[in-house]
């Protein structure tokens, strides 16, 4: 999948901008919301992931702890720490299941690139803004049963904090009752940190944590704000505490953050806090 596979939505209980970016047309994305997918593309998209877990078995290393997490029926939605292009292929690891991505719009620009990502599950997300279309297509594939991976820190960051956290993956897990998988990814951002065109041949470790299950819905069925931020900071919480599991396991330890205990630096509590 591309660099930016798979964001967020909706970082703490706004958007990252004042306003969300007008809607697409509903024709530019109907394929994207077309139904199960054709024996093709289950035979490409099962292509791709072994070429992809192939590559990082040999090439990274790659271990992961935590498999028998992954639900082996069912809908669910993976949602892993980002601090590399290359933590969207490594999900290939994790599950042998074809799984829905967000993907970063441009990704629909060129008719190749549209066909790859499609091919693969993806569908467009417009980055920094609350893109309710994406979110409306995760919750449909979700609700067919489908996985689905969304970063709910939204883009590639950098260093040892889990910051503050799109709540894309916490409003999906609420509205439809499924459960968020937590992934914490260690040295990938050795591997190839943020800026760079080159990939380095070390280790990484991916350790997946248990389910994260959703509070029963109100009477609405959708499911209130405030049951969305509290299943947003339980998995920020969880989030950390597997990237740091993730990190050691790497044989690159996460540094005390900013607010750490026993850290007296000064500095505010993390975003979101």
């Amino acid at each position: 999948m591309s660099s930016e596979a798979a964001q967020g939505a909706g970082p703490g209980a706004h958007s990252a901008v004042t306003a969300p970016a007008p809607e697409p047309a509903a024709t530019e994305r109907a394929p994207a919301m077309s139904g199960k997918p054709t024996r093709q593309e289950l035979a490409f998209y099962a292509f791709v992931r072994s070429v992809a877990s192939a590559f990082s078995y040999v090439f990274w290393r790659v271990r992961v702890s935590g498999r028998e997490n992954v639900p082996t029926t069912g809908p669910f939605i993976l949602s892993p720490v980002h601090r590399s292009n290359i933590d969207a292929p490594l999900m290939a690891c994790v599950t042998r299941r074809r799984m829905r991505y967000m993907g970063k719009d441009a990704m629909w620009k060129y008719r190749f690139s549209a066909w790859f990502s499609r091919s693969l599950g993806g569908f467009p997300v417009h980055r920094g803004n609350v893109d309710r279309e994406a979110l409306r297509i995760s919750e449909a594939a979700v609700r067919a049963g489908e996985p689905v991976v969304i970063f709910p820190e939204g883009t590639r960051r950098s260093g040892p904090v889990i910051g503050e956290i799109f709540e894309g993956a916490a409003f999906v897990a609420v509205r439809t009752g499924t459960p968020i998988i937590p992934v914490g990814i260690g040295g990938s951002e050795r591997a190839m940190p943020k800026g760079s065109k080159i990939i380095r041949p070390v280790k990484v470790r991916v350790v997946v944590g248990r389910s994260i299950s959703p509070p029963p819905r109100a009477d609405s069925g959708r499911g209130s704000r405030r049951q969305v931020h509290e299943v947003a900071a339980r998995l920020r919480a969880e989030l950390q505490r597997l990237f740091d599991e993730a990190q050691a396991a790497a044989g690159t330890p996460n540094p005390p953050g900013p607010g750490a205990p026993g850290v007296d630096d000064g500095s505010a509590r993390v975003a979101g806090q």
